[in-house]
């Protein structure tokens, strides 16, 4: 770490030294309004007589460099009268500086107002801020009936801030054609490692009545990895959702999954300071340059310049945002995002170029990743009716001729591509091709894939997931399973997959098989799915748990709390179709044969004559139908499920489930309608809120209470999302219900107004679910309905029960991004307290990684 130090302090002095030799005087200090002591961010201060100068930070505060011969420094701020300082050569010094507000140079802002302790109310920079707010409406594109250009963008990534000792490793000593020097230590350090790279051309429509916007792709060019080990498609839409578009004119910038305020927000004078830095005059119409930055700089705000034109019509001609260092933004080291916009001939401005460069990293010192996503526009035409053909389907697709162009063709992309790819981008394509071919990397891949997504590949065969390979629970014990899966390597459009397991306590195998066969002739993993399945499956489950994203036997879910000793042998035959669409709709169709067994203390009982009878086994059949909507869904496809990144649109889901009395064993005949609405509701500077309501309902009698309602329980100690987290497994029974769960994420808008939890970074949350239900009497066992007994506990009291008039209810609050890493809720329970073994309180946790 001292080398490490020592290297960037040296390459940080090398400019001055070279400039200066050993002949500079360091000049530090504070500059501040001399009547309210308000701290002047971007004053400038320069060396008089010379070019030398630098401007003071957010919080006015500079750092200069002074040759020996030059005595004076001189500080120049629009709104305030110069001041120049003598210094003393060759002593390192301190100058705190007042300026004194000068009037008469605010009179040349056109806007009047005096300057006192920094406030909105007559403040020319706040007027001038509104002017822009008033007119950006008319300013933007979409003010247009139709609108269409050319669109050019590319995306690079790259390990970034790399020491030489780590550059220099053995285990890179076959791989140095790959790192870039770069000539600077401006973002991404000296030494960069080039990893992924995309270029696409696009020709763009947009119609503001009905509004959409439809993006049809010409080319599209990408350096990518083995499928084996990365999900190509996957990685491309993670990386545009964290190098999102950007619209100066929008309330809200997406920044990494996060939201921060614009600048020219309708709001943005309650959470920003605006101060007027300059006036320039070498162009028509004059600009001003506006400076702003966070009032509290832990918030998810900007800070940076705007230009605005004095034209009347207060455009924004150029931006520059970054943010502060203290923001409550994870792993986020460096950003630079650039905006430009250009005069077209109808006197309005349309944006030509954005940037956007950002830098992710455990560490202040440690190695990270560095990304860009430029965009250029170009061949604007608007008002210019297009048939509504061309606007249906996607927002998204490949332009008809997209087939027949040589992507890959490096001369005919010189030609296509809007800007020239710098030194970094160029050899991307190549290398990573190269990459692939070197033994070592590959084996380096190969333990990564095993690491994150638990599957270690053969080649035509891979084994996992490692997580569940040894497990427990009270009916099987100590539980070792082993499976795997072929892979395309094997066939594109046939897959197997199975897995073995043995528990010690109840000595019986468990086992599952399945094949899938794809009609699209693409892997059953890559969207959009397009296959039929058939699988059979012997193994055990707890009633009623439900669980997203996580294998049911992983190894970390065996420890939970309260009784869990009620479980079932299942055996199920089921076939499969599934088909998605490119617009996100998708349905499925299912057949399943079921046959349950009650394990543990769970029996199945079923009361004639006044007496309990045993029954050994359910048998049920079902046929099903899921509709599904998810408009503009992103997602990662990893080994074992997509995991979705979540935005601000909806996902709608309706399901049918039919039970056949009769076929193949079926003993019950029901029709279960369910609906779910999932959406996240983003309240800008107040964080976000992710909305689930869902409701279901039961048609049918004399249903036993396994085919109804069970809802999701959780007695883990992780705080699951779509589970109630102090409900007991059995514990509610419905054949109709409606629910709503909300998780409400503040960001760090308290937290960051208290200075101790400012530094930590903490992120406060709360959540709410609640649930309604009933069951009708002809499918209650407590009113004689010929049906299976509600299960009892060791003292004979049922542990089951239908929800009344009354809602269950839980809410939590609690503390997020705790390391960076984990969530702990502080979870009540508020309703049917009396049931036994519940619990009013509890404390769960959660981990997960989030920008």
């Amino acid at each position: 770490m001292k080398r490490i130090t020592t290297l960037i302090v040296l390459v940080l002095l090398l400019p001055i030294t070279l400039l200066f030799g050993q002949s500079a005087t360091v000049v530090k200090g504070v500059i501040s309004d001399a009547k309210t002591g308000e701290t002047l961010p971007f004053v400038n201060v320069q060396v008089v007589g010379t070019t030398i100068g630098t401007t003071s930070d957010a919080d006015g505060q500079y750092t200069l460099n002074v040759p020996n011969k030059q005595p004076k420094i001189k500080f120049t701020y629009i709104g305030y009268q110069s001041i120049e300082k003598a210094i003393t050569p060759g002593n390192t010094q301190t100058i705190n500086v007042k300026m004194v507000v000068d009037a008469l140079l605010l009179k040349e802002v056109v806007i009047k107002g005096k300057t006192t302790r920094y406030r909105n109310k007559d403040n020319p920079a706040v007027q001038l801020i509104r002017q822009v707010i008033d007119h950006k409406e008319q300013n933007r594109m979409t003010q247009n009936d139709y609108v269409e250009y050319e669109q050019y963008e590319k995306i690079s990534l790259a390990l970034s801030n790399l020491s030489d000792e780590f550059k220099d490793k053995r285990i890179f000593r076959n791989y140095q054609f790959l790192f870039v020097t770069q000539d600077s230590v401006g973002m991404g350090g000296k030494n960069m490692l080039p990893a992924y790279m995309q270029e696409k051309l696009s020709q763009v429509y947009f119609r503001k009545n009905p509004y959409t916007k439809k993006q049809w792709v010409q080319a599209d060019r990408k350096a990518e990895f083995d499928q084996k080990f990365i999900d190509n498609d996957g990685l491309n839409a993670y990386f545009r959702r964290l190098y999102e578009d950007i619209d100066i004119y929008k309330n809200d910038i997406s920044i990494a999954t996060n939201l921060l305020l614009s600048p020219i927000a309708n709001t943005a004078p309650t959470f920003y300071k605006f101060f007027i830095r300059d006036t320039v005059k070498t162009q028509t119409p004059w600009l001003i340059e506006l400076g702003f930055v966070p009032r509290n700089k832990a918030d998810m705000l900007f800070e940076g310049k705007l230009f605005i034109t004095l034209d009347g019509n207060y455009s924004v001609q150029n931006a520059y945002l970054t943010v502060n260092k203290d923001i409550n933004l994870n792993f986020m080291r460096d950003l630079e995002a650039k905006i430009e916009f250009v005069k077209e001939e109808d006197g309005r401005y349309r944006p030509s170029k954005t940037s956007l460069g950002m830098e992710f990293s455990l560490g202040e010192k440690a190695a990270g990743l560095y990304g860009q996503r430029v965009v250029n526009f170009k061949n604007f035409l608007t008002n210019q009716p297009r048939p509504d053909s061309l606007y249906k389907g996607p927002a998204q697709e490949n332009a008809p001729t997209f087939a027949q162009l040589n992507t890959n063709n490096e001369a005919y992309w010189q030609n296509l591509r809007h800007l020239p790819l710098d030194r970094m981008e160029s050899n991307i394509y190549r290398n990573v091709d190269t990459l692939q071919t070197i033994p070592s990397f590959r084996r380096i891949m190969d333990i990564t894939t095993l690491f994150f997504a638990g599957y270690k590949s053969f080649g035509k065969v891979e084994i996992g997931p490692a997580n569940t390979f040894y497990s427990f629970n009270p009916v099987e014990g100590f539980r070792l399973r082993f499976g795997g899966r072929t892979t395309t390597e094997l066939s594109n459009r046939l897959y197997f997959e199975g897995y073995g397991a043995y528990g010690f306590k109840d000595q019986k195998w468990k086992y599952f098989a399945s094949s899938t066969f794809s009609l699209n002739n693409k892997s059953v993993y890559h969207f959009p799915l397009h296959y039929i399945r058939a699988s059979y499956q012997r193994d055990t489950k707890i009633p009623g748990q439900e669980l997203q994203f996580v294998q049911e036997d992983n190894f970390l879910l065996s420890f939970k709390r309260g009784d869990n000793n009620r479980w079932l042998y299942n055996d199920v035959l089921k076939l499969e179709y599934i088909r998605e669409f490119t617009n996100h709709f998708s349905y499925k169709l299912g057949f399943t044969q079921w046959a349950q067994t009650p394990a543990g203390i769970l029996k199945y009982e079923r009361t004639t004559d006044g007496a309990a009878q045993n029954v050994a086994q359910l048998n049920n059949t079902e046929l099903s139908l899921e509709l599904r909507y998810a408009p503009n869904e992103q997602f990662y496809q990893g080994k074992l499920y997509r995991t979705p990144l979540i935005n601000r649109y909806p996902i709608f889901t309706l399901r049918y489930n039919a039970g056949i009395k009769g076929l193949l064993s079926g003993e019950t005949d029901y029709h279960t309608v369910t609906g779910n609405v999932a959406k996240r509701v983003y309240l800008s500077q107040y964080g976000f809120a992710d909305v689930t309501v869902e409701g279901g309902y039961i048609f049918g009698k004399n249903i036993p209470f396994p085919l109804l309602m069970i809802h999701r329980a959780n007695q883990t100690y992780a705080y699951q999302l779509n589970s109630y987290n102090l409900m007991n497994f059995l514990e509610f029974v419905s054949d109709r219900y409606a629910s709503i769960d909300v998780q409400y994420y503040f960001n760090g808008f308290l937290f960051n107004k208290i200075p101790l939890l400012k530094r930590l970074k903490l992120r406060e949350v709360v959540s709410l679910k609640a649930l309604v239900g009933g069951l009708r009497d002809e499918n209650n066992p407590n009113k004689g309905a010929s049906v299976f007994r509600f299960p009892v506990d060791s003292e004979g009291r049922s542990i089951s029960y239908n929800l009344g008039s009354q809602p269950y209810i839980e809410g939590s609050v609690g503390v997020a991004n705790i390391f960076k890493l984990v969530r702990v809720d502080l979870v009540r329970r508020f309703s049917y307290l009396n049931n036994p073994n519940t619990v009013q309180w509890g404390v769960r946790t959660r981990f997960r990684l989030d920008f």
